[in-house]
């Protein structure tokens, strides 16, 4: 006799408004600043997002369960879910303004003020993540919405570099925003700053010039992205006062480094291969780094499912999926950028673990061509890394089950 099924539920669905939490800390520090006088609440941002997250995923562990196939369409229709990421916007702005108020009245000292620089940069650098989540849509609103969320960073071309040119590109020694083996965050900041700035532009004026048109136009993705940021930086100038735009470029450079400590740590030495016509391989998850922490994830609208976003783009983030082909990263996102800006400590932590996955081939992986000599020395004196499993052999991914 048959029996009942009980149909899958999201256990998390309770937790993914705590994603919300981060824009809601400069409202607190504020609090906190205002009763006690101290500068330092300024700093408490970071001290969560940096501190307290960390501890919390590593309590809390992994989550590695998958939603079962049939109950996909259902999740992605679930307009929960897309509200929660519209959310995020209006408390950004929010933040953004009353922390320009509070630069405005110039009552900070400078351990205050460089707190206030990071507090905002955290936000709206977390907020590229909800426009890169926004971004990916077909929806025209979510589209422009992302947009509107990359404006306080001025980081809108990131609107057409990552769907056009890292998406297309990624894991390939062409793409700027894959990090290379052996190479440092600080060397690789620069190389994908002015190297997607670069494919964005590139990339909107040839799709203009294929249609015989002139890229000076207000439908040019970079440009009305970028005017986005210059009419919010004018009306928060006439607001606050010009001394604000000092504050304003400074978080926006915190902003977008954030977003680029993500990126450096996403595709960190992992390489598509050239298939015997000589194209690289289609995309799938042994390219991305994964990790499956709860909280990160929840934080994050479970950007660190990256493979599975990556192999599938449309895909709205409660749906995304865990790999046992995928690599694993050591820990939760909030953590690793904190390694990724300590290079002996990234190192330690990483390269093992590229050449792990590729089963010790130096050949198959994404070096950077200054540090290739001193990776394979480093490699010959290990033979193999102490302590870390070998990954999986490239090859076709295996997706875990619904149980996890």
């Amino acid at each position: 006799m048959p029996t009942d099924t009980v149909p899958w539920r999201d256990t998390r669905k309770p937790l993914w408004p705590l994603a919300l939490l981060v824009p809601a800390l400069p409202f607190l520090a504020w609090s906190v600043w205002h009763g006690t006088g101290s500068g330092w609440a300024w700093w408490l941002t970071p001290a969560v997002v940096f501190g307290l997250i960390p501890l919390i995923d590593l309590w809390i562990g992994d989550d590695r369960e998958n939603p079962p196939d049939e109950a996909v369409p259902a999740l992605q229709a679930d307009g929960y879910y897309r509200w929660l990421t519209y959310l995020y916007l209006p408390a950004q702005y929010g933040a953004l303004v009353l922390c320009c108020a509070v630069w405005a009245g110039g009552r900070l000292s400078w351990p205050a003020a460089a707190g206030l620089v990071a507090t905002v940069g955290v936000v709206d650098g977390i907020a590229i993540n909800t426009a890169h989540e926004l971004g990916h849509k077909r929806e025209r609103a979510e589209r422009w919405l992302s947009k509107i969320a990359l404006a306080p960073t001025g980081y809108g071309h990131f609107f057409v570099e990552h769907n056009r040119g890292h998406h297309t590109r990624v894991a390939t020694p062409e793409d700027p925003a894959s990090s290379r083996l052996g190479e440092t965050f600080w060397a690789f900041w620069p190389r994908t700053v002015a190297g997607s700035l670069r494919s964005a532009w590139r990339l909107e004026t040839a799709r203009f010039r294929l249609r015989g048109r002139s890229p000076w136009t207000w439908r040019n993705e970079v440009l009305n992205a970028w005017a986005m940021t210059v009419a919010l930086y004018a009306v928060l100038a006439v607001a606050f006062g010009p001394g604000v735009l000092v504050f304003l470029v400074l978080q926006a450079v915190v902003g977008f480094s954030l977003l680029e400590a993500v990126n450096y740590l996403e595709h960190y030495g992992l390489a598509r291969q050239r298939t015997a016509a000589g194209r690289y391989e289609k995309v799938d998850p042994r390219h991305s780094w994964n990790s499956d922490r709860t909280v990160t994830n929840v934080f994050l609208f479970q950007l660190q499912r990256h493979s599975d976003h990556h192999a599938n783009p449309l895909r709205r983030y409660q749906t995304l999926r865990s790999f046992d082909a995928s690599p694993q990263l050591p820990a939760g996102y909030a953590t690793m950028v904190v390694a990724a800006l300590v290079p002996p400590l990234w190192h330690r932590l990483m390269d093992h673990r590229v050449l792990a996955h590729y089963r010790g081939d130096l050949a198959a992986a994404n070096v950077h061509p200054p540090a290739r000599a001193r990776v394979a020395r480093r490699l010959s004196r290990a033979g193999s890394a102490p302590g870390s499993a070998p990954g999986p052999r490239p090859g076709g991914p295996t997706r875990r089950s619904a149980a996890g």
